[in-house]
């Protein structure tokens, strides 16, 4: 059964789905590109839809063993996830890859030293970056048209009990740009089918441009200071008892990065990152495909996650982002993989479902 929000099911069906967006706890994100933030809703909606009635009935044993996690991570079209809500233990989230699989362990052949030795100071790498960011030649986006995006992603599941990793598959988005609030948020391609993306759960009008829907006309009118951006998206985020708070504000700047984005906007960016505490560089890091760069990354104390963005060595475009386990937990070993995606291409397109060759 495939149910999305935003449509007219009868007063059953939203009954219902009010009642599951109130159960399902406050999202959080890790580093994205803009405009994916509703695909792991949908599909964690449509996974409940489909086992409520089989979870209703599990022995209780089997629902109480679902360790005390952070909340759900922000929806995102394709980004790392991972949920826990309602029955059990529900994993979203998604990788990239192209060409043979790639280990789960996400630990480096560098040793310790040769990392420390060739890492910089995260202010000066994340400072070139945004120098790259401000000279990137985006034009603006119009408001009838679409953020279009191809990943190789894959996910973390925890359903089982144990973490395992799905195959990498192919994720195409079409992201509307259209201001003010809006039913219709674009549409998703996944293993040939297409799925649209429709208002956040509890947007009963519509979701708005914002920090969970970021538009290009929205991230336009941000401060380009970094203290004052830095600041406006503290305020932007909800604190959240099971996620340090600074962790929450370095994956929401991570789900704006690469795609489109005005090019003042992306340079600052960059430069918060790094007044973020805890922020560092990983110069070994590695992308979902494969493809080595340069890593900007945090780790979650409390619940041993670290994040990654990584970027072009050499023109320090943004390539992609993986989150891992950054010890042994009740999860899994230090280093397993919770997803990651890689971003193959990024351009803007008149309509949804219409790719840029075409």
């Amino acid at each position: 059964m495939t149910t999305t929000t935003g449509t007219d099911d009868g007063q059953d069906g939203r009954d219902d789905r009010a009642e599951l967006a109130r159960l399902l706890p406050p999202a959080t994100g890790f580093a994205l590109p803009p405009g994916r933030h509703e695909h792991h809703r949908e599909r964690l909606m449509n996974q409940i839809d489909h086992d409520t009635a089989a979870s209703a009935s599990a022995p209780a044993s089997a629902k109480d063993r679902a360790p005390a996690r952070p909340r759900l991570l922000r929806p995102s079209f394709l980004a790392p996830a991972i949920t826990f809500a309602l029955a059990g233990v529900l994993v979203a989230g998604y990788s990239a890859q192209g060409g043979p699989d790639l280990p789960v362990r996400a630990d480096s052949g560098a040793s310790a030293s040769e990392r420390a030795g060739a890492a910089q100071p995260v202010a000066l790498v994340l400072n070139r970056i945004s120098d790259a960011a401000a000279k990137s030649d985006a034009v603006p986006v119009r408001d009838d048209q679409f953020l279009y995006s191809r990943s190789k992603m894959q996910h973390g599941d925890f359903t089982s009990g144990k973490l395992v990793t799905t195959p990498l598959e192919e994720v195409e988005s079409w992201s509307s740009q259209k201001p003010g609030p809006q039913m219709k948020l674009g549409l998703v391609r996944q293993g040939g089918s297409d799925s649209p993306v429709n208002a956040h759960l509890g947007d009963t009008e519509g979701t708005a441009p914002g920090i969970a829907r970021p538009t290009y006309r929205w991230m336009a009118t941000l401060p380009t200071d970094p203290h004052k951006l830095l600041a406006h998206i503290t305020a932007l985020t909800p604190k959240r008892e099971n996620q340090e708070h600074d962790q929450a504000v370095f994956d929401e700047i991570g789900g704006m990065l690469g795609g489109v984005t005005p090019p003042g906007t992306a340079a600052a960016l960059y430069k918060a990152a790094a007044l973020i505490p805890g922020v560092v560089e990983a110069p070994d890091a590695v992308d979902a495909i494969g493809r080595k760069g340069i890593g900007i990354a945090r780790v979650d104390a409390q619940y041993s996650w670290r994040s990654e963005w990584i970027f072009d060595p050499e023109t320090l475009a943004y390539l992609g982002s993986r989150s891992f386990l950054a010890d042994d937990t009740e999860m899994g070993k230090k280093g397993e993989l919770l997803g990651a995606d890689a971003l193959i291409e990024s351009a803007v397109v008149d309509e949804a479902g219409v790719r840029p060759q075409d």
